[in-house]
């Protein structure tokens, strides 16, 4: 509707015309400010969010790809007592005799690597310094299916795992909580878990993460010790299996669920005594929820630019008062409705494109920030850019609309006379 208006002008009165609008609205700085600072802040609001949410859709899948590529993650039942259920994965069905089977059954054929694993919280002690942690009772396959390396030291070995000797591999949160300083290297170190001696042969690398799924606040322990020394158990926490590649997992999981149906005797895959989750299903559902909370908190910014526009539509009718004789003289002197129209809807454009820039500007500078201080990802796409020049001129023709039909449909007499 404005490129009509504009287009019946030549370029000399368009240019007149907007340097006339920019003149108006520098008569009162104050006021023009105070009508673009809604469009500034929920502009600006809509771009951080939105590269915010972005950065934390990245962290996620990052975060779980590096759990390991192509994993499936089986896990027992939660254990009921009478009618009550238990924790998820408190059951006790898992063998290692389950894991084995799924390695070496002619049945699967889509699997390249299994890892028997069974976790546990305990205190650590060193000294004067102790924490609670995660032990992890892993074997040595354990680093292929996690993406796990080893800065300092080195893994559990195979013979360590047939021995069942006390020896421990500590993240880096441990390390630091033990010794005050994540880079150290513990090696040849004793550390007390649940009151036994073990010997500390390495530190893996950081791989990130929070509360209790940080993957460097841990202690990996060999299976058996995990098992037999330290919790007491003959079974599994969890098995972990590396597919072939990601277009067999889903065969992948029909297989070893068959195949574990059959060994625990159950003839109703719905009365399964285990699950079986998929890490692209788990990528997929984590993925889902961060773009609904991004796209919930765009929305409630989204309200501060209808506020905005609303706060345009008043300068603007404030305006239009303020300046009837004007207008009235104008519409004296032959000026047509759309010349009224035009004006009117220029200096609206001019308020809300300004603080469109202003405001995309302050988003980016906000998001880059935040990720500066949060050692974050920084991600701005084109798509919220592009929309935020759409949205901040479409505001300015919609809320500008009625005060500059408004400024046009008044009588040149009456305008005249107004005090």
């Amino acid at each position: 509707m404005l490129g009509k208006l504009f287009s019946k002008y030549k370029i000399e009165e368009t240019w007149e015309l907007f340097t006339e609008s920019i003149g108006t609205l520098k008569l009162n700085k104050m006021r023009t400010g105070l009508a673009m600072l809604g469009i500034i802040i929920g502009i600006g609001s809509v771009i951080a969010l939105v590269s915010l949410g972005q950065a934390s859709q990245q962290a996620v899948q990052s975060r779980i790809q590096s759990l390991g590529s192509n994993l499936l993650t089986i896990s027992p039942s939660s254990a009921r007592t009478g009618t009550v259920r238990g924790a998820a994965g408190g059951g006790t069905t898992l063998t290692n005799e389950d894991a084995k089977a799924i390695e070496n059954s002619t049945q699967v054929t889509t699997v390249k690597n299994v890892s028997a694993e069974y976790s546990g919280r305990l205190q650590v002690v060193t000294g004067d310094s102790n924490t609670n942690t995660t032990i992890i009772g892993a074997t040595p396959i354990y680093t292929l299916i996690h993406n796990l390396a080893v800065s300092f030291g080195s893994f559990i070995s195979e013979r360590d795992l047939v021995s069942m000797t006390r020896v421990a591999v500590l993240g880096p949160s441990v390390v630091e909580d033990l010794y005050g300083d994540s880079t150290y290297d513990p090696s040849g170190q004793t550390i007390r878990i649940n009151g036994q001696n073990f010997i500390v042969v390495g530190v893996t690398e950081t791989k990130g993460g929070s509360g209790m799924q940080s993957q460097d606040d841990r202690v990996y322990v060999p299976l058996t010790t995990a098992q037999k020394q330290l919790f007491g158990v003959n079974y599994l926490s969890s098995i972990a299996v590396e597919a072939n590649n990601a277009e067999v997992m889903d065969q992948a999981v029909n297989e070893i669920g068959y195949l574990l149906l059959s060994r625990h005797n159950l003839s109703d895959p719905s009365k399964a005594d285990f699950r079986i989750m998929n890490q692209e299903d788990i990528l997929s559902t984590a993925t889902e929820i961060s773009g609904t909370f991004t796209s919930l908190l765009s929305g409630v910014a989204a309200i501060s630019l209808l506020v905005g526009g609303i706060g345009i539509m008043n300068i603007m009718l404030v305006t239009v008062t303020e300046r009837t004789r004007e207008i009235g003289l104008r519409k004296a002197l032959g000026a047509k409705k759309k010349t009224i129209v035009t004006q009117f809807l220029t200096e609206s454009v001019i308020l809300t494109f300004v603080g469109g820039i202003i405001g995309i500007i302050l988003g980016i500078v906000i998001s880059y920030l935040y990720a500066k201080i949060n050692s974050s990802s920084f991600v701005i796409t084109l798509n919220p850019i592009i929309l935020a020049f759409v949205v901040s001129v479409a505001i300015g023709i919609i809320f500008g609309w009625y005060p500059a039909k408004r400024a046009a449909n008044l009588q040149p007499i009456e305008a005249l006379r107004y005090e």
